[in-house]
């Protein structure tokens, strides 16, 4: 919006199209259409975009709450032969739960937008039983 107003501006001032133009860094059919729109409203907020269409928002029935809800059960409570979510297992668990398809990267995004991070499991490694050279002695004897 500010080239825009910059824009004006300079004509106002006694510029041409072209100089106003290439101050701001617009087009001259741009500084055009847009000195056109302010005349026809005489009101500043004449510059501001008005609503686009866009691309609609993908997966807009999973929200960050059945994100958490099911996050908050292990995959393995589900019927999976696994015990921590990947984003493509959560991405597909979501689609089949809730009917709504979702990339694994639109999750990834969606997941990051809500603070959550995303790392790889660790797996804790226990200790050897104590009594365990006990039993390999009594193998290895006799």
């Amino acid at each position: 919006m500010f080239q825009r107003a910059q824009a004006l501006l300079l004509v106002a001032e006694g510029h041409t199209l072209a100089q106003a133009a290439h101050v701001t860094g617009l087009s001259r059919p741009t500084v055009y259409f847009w000195l056109k729109r302010y005349v026809q409203q005489r009101r500043v907020e004449a510059l501001h975009d008005g609503p686009r269409r866009g691309r609609p928002p993908a997966a807009d029935c999973i929200g960050p709450e059945q994100i958490l809800l099911e996050l908050s059960s292990p995959p393995s409570d589900w019927g999976y032969s696994t015990h921590t979510w990947t984003v493509a297992l959560l991405a597909g668990h979501l689609e089949r739960r809730y009917g709504c398809p979702i990339n694994p990267r639109t999750l990834r995004r969606r997941m990051k937008a809500m603070g959550l991070r995303w790392k790889r499991p660790r797996y804790v490694f226990s200790e050897k039983a104590p009594h365990l050279p006990q039993k390999k002695e009594r193998l290895s004897v006799g």
